[in-house]
């Protein structure tokens, strides 16, 4: 049989949202947030050929240890019950470390595309979401994209409506924010007195979402617990949330958040336009200039679904309601 191949692009997400809970008896913790793709995207090269031995190798100029990219690979060839040789080319643009989630996107879209490339389907769209939660928190997020609900420790996921594709602005200073550290900073034991109201503060963010189909008109209602501790262990990212707030153009300020437990920060603006001028002051600013300041969109369900099926085309069936995509190649 001849090698298949397809490049995938591996969208980021932000957290539009983040309440940290109580820690939970498996040493995870409780959380309530709203996921949202985003058009920042690593471009992963995939080649597969069946083979009597199972070869999964990557070109990864980084040399990310434990690679998801790897682990997703084994995971799904073990799943199918089949053996093939598997090589990647991982070419990162999502900052690491950022709470950006690229190594959980380049997961699921492992679990996205590689099954299509086999010419196997799982036996059950669950099967597929059982095995993003082994492999990381915000990796079943990323099988159906858009926005969503996560609760648990995040691998429980609820589709909201789509949003508007509103412009953004990430920034990323290059500091690394250990996410364990920034989790035992926020002392949540195995009851937490104050849950019932980030519960409801939630719940009033979610609502207005809803209604407004807006993730910069919700912001104001948003929040993120891991801001207060982690800005006072780096202040140069409250500095960073800061300038960027001051940032709109036509009156209205943009929503600021930081995303998972930092450091990436983001602000979602009206218009193109207001977004590009942000970005050029910020290129222009003698320290902002030092960070990476990256233009992006919100990236909606339908619109991550129909990327999904054109750089998969060539593989998939012509029934384009199938989610997960069906291989063309399956007997």
């Amino acid at each position: 049989m001849p090698s298949r191949r397809a490049t995938i692009k591996s969208l980021a997400k932000i957290n539009l949202d983040l309440r940290v809970l109580h820690k939970r008896t498996d040493g995870f913790h409780e959380l309530r947030t709203v996921f949202q793709t985003i058009s920042l995207a690593d471009t992963i090269d995939i080649e597969y050929e069946r083979a009597r031995r199972t070869d999964i190798s990557i070109d990864d100029p980084l040399a990310i240890p434990g690679n998801l990219v790897l682990k997703a690979a084994q995971a799904v060839l073990d799943e199918l019950k089949i053996h093939a040789r598997v090589h990647f080319r991982l070419r990162k643009k999502i900052p690491m470390g950022g709470g950006l989630g690229g190594g959980s996107s380049n997961a699921a879209a492992v679990l996205l595309a590689l099954p299509v490339l086999a010419g196997h389907s799982y036996k059950s769209p669950l099967d597929a979401e059982r095995i993003a939660a082994e492999l990381g928190s915000d990796v079943p997020f990323f099988l159906t994209g858009g926005a969503a609900v996560g609760i648990g420790r995040g691998t429980e996921v609820y589709e909201l409506a789509d949003l508007k594709p509103e412009p953004l602005l990430v920034i990323s200073p290059g500091l690394h924010v250990a996410t364990g550290p920034a989790y035992q900073a926020l002392r949540r034991g195995l009851t937490a007195n104050d849950s019932s109201s980030r519960i409801n503060g939630f719940r009033a963010f979610v609502r207005v979402l809803a209604s407004e189909h807006s993730a910069g008109a919700a912001s104001p209602f948003s929040a993120n617990d891991f801001e207060a501790v982690v800005f006072r262990q780096f202040p140069q990212l409250q500095t960073i949330a800061r300038k960027l707030s001051q940032l709109g153009m036509s009156g209205a300020r943009p929503g600021v958040r930081m995303t998972g437990s930092g450091s990436a920060i983001f602000a979602i603006f009206g218009s193109r336009a207001e977004r590009d001028g942000a970005e050029a002051v910020l290129k222009g600013n003698r320290v902002f200039g030092r960070y990476l300041v990256m233009p992006a969109a919100l990236v909606n369900r339908g619109s991550y679904q129909r990327l999904w099926r054109r750089q998969l085309r060539q593989h998939i069936r012509t029934d384009q309601s199938l989610w997960p995509l069906h291989s063309r190649y399956e007997k």
